[in-house]
């Protein structure tokens, strides 16, 4: 979709991403190597009562679905930023899904424009577990 085609409040529905255990174990091992990422025993005596999920990997599983349906297809140019925040904790069999709504846009120049994109993320009982701002560059109509 070309950067004129967009508009402020438009939303679009994430499909589900479960987080799976092993998915999740194998992420952690790899980029969040944390004993509360990693070893049950330890997880189960801290406040969360067992194993969460790397907030990066919560928010990636959600991305990824999120890319299933984006507004931007083959008219994005760029990621400019990205701003996470975690709000619960996610845990192993949790089913994430999402609202992706346009919360600003500002034409840069002829070519292209700026486009934030907020993703709120909900658990399957309906809890916001994370929220996201993502800025991009995304291209203007060309010139007839």
């Amino acid at each position: 979709m070309y950067f004129e085609d967009i508009q402020t409040g438009m939303t679009l529905d994430i499909a589900p991403a479960v987080i799976e255990k092993e998915k999740m174990l194998d992420f952690a091992r790899l980029y969040d190597p944390i004993a509360l990422h990693t070893d049950e025993e330890y997880a189960k005596g801290t406040h969360f009562g067992q194993l969460i999920a790397p907030g990066v990997m919560s928010f990636m599983s959600v991305w990824a679905k999120y890319l299933e349906v984006d507004f931007f297809g083959e008219e994005l140019l760029a990621g400019k930023s990205t701003k996470i925040e975690w709000i619960k904790p996610v845990y192993a069999d949790d089913v994430l899904t999402g609202t992706a709504t346009i919360t600003r846009t500002e034409r840069r120049n002829k070519r292209n424009g700026l486009v934030e994109v907020s993703i709120v993320a909900r658990n399957q009982h309906g809890q916001v577990v994370l929220t996201d701002v993502t800025e991009a560059i995304v291209k203007c109509r060309p010139a007839e």
